[in-house]
């Protein structure tokens, strides 16, 4: 299903699957272009580069991307699939699964540009990589608990879908996205942690781009926080099934 799912967004069209390989590409190459060629911008004072401002940047997007496309999918996915609520015995809770292994696949593709682009730059790549599943797991985990609550969530209040689109743009400029995390004011750290996305991303740029360690400490009380989510989302998605027909 979720294979059918990557299928389906480009059936029709002249590309077909290779537009999941030409969108990170371009979306690269526009970054690069107008933060490295047009602004001359540097992630840090350490960094002469301006390719590094691009690279530190789509990191940060890919991560922020994973959670923009699973969330904001999520609130009509029941709606779109009418059929396997009222006519068919599905489990529906694997919806919302097939949905984030969909936004999993594009995120891979990104991650494989990414790298390609980081080995084209550097001429190596960090043996840290291989943590990048490490880091990740916890954030599939949480986004997994928060698309099934939208997924219920959206049947009965329509509206959701509009508003996890306004979220989703708002969470991308607080967090460490466009800016690291470092550069905020002592008095903002605290309040900055707590948005689920700056470990994450922070992290993934130690493996990726800095050749650290992650942190292991901070990740795994992530991993028990996701765990906590995931049973919320998945045991309001049940509770909320019950009366998806009716409403649908």
């Amino acid at each position: 299903m979720t294979w059918r799912e990557v299928l389906g967004r480009y059936r029709g069209s002249a590309g077909g699957l290779v537009w999941s390989l030409l969108t990170p590409i371009l979306m690269l190459s526009v970054y690069t272009a107008v933060f490295s060629g047009i602004f001359q911008a540097r992630w840090s004072q350490e960094s002469s580069s301006p390719l590094d401002y691009a690279l530190q940047l789509f990191v940060g997007l890919i991560i922020h991307g994973l959670a923009a496309e699973c969330l904001n999918r999520s609130p009509g996915l029941m709606v779109g699939n009418v059929s396997y609520v009222k006519r068919v015995v599905f489990p529906l809770e694997t919806l919302p699964v097939v949905n984030l292994l969909s936004a999993v696949f594009h995120f891979l593709i990104s991650l494989a540009v990414l790298l390609v682009f980081y080995f084209a730059v550097h001429r190596h790549l960090h043996a840290t990589a291989f943590w990048l599943p490490v880091v990740v797991a916890p954030y599939v985990v949480m986004l997994a608990g928060v698309g099934w609550f939208l997924a219920g969530l959206g049947v009965y209040l329509r509206d959701i879908a509009q508003l996890t689109g306004l979220l989703t743009m708002i969470l991308m400029f607080l967090s460490p996205v466009f800016y690291p995390a470092s550069a905020l004011p002592a008095k903002f750290q605290t309040i900055f942690q707590l948005n689920p996305l700056t470990i994450i991303i922070e992290q993934g740029r130690a493996v990726l781009l800095d050749g650290k360690a992650p942190d292991l400490l901070s990740l795994s009380i992530y991993m028990v926080a996701a765990l906590v989510v995931a049973f919320f989302g998945y045991r309001s998605f049940q509770v909320m099934k019950k009366g998806f027909a009716d409403v649908l």
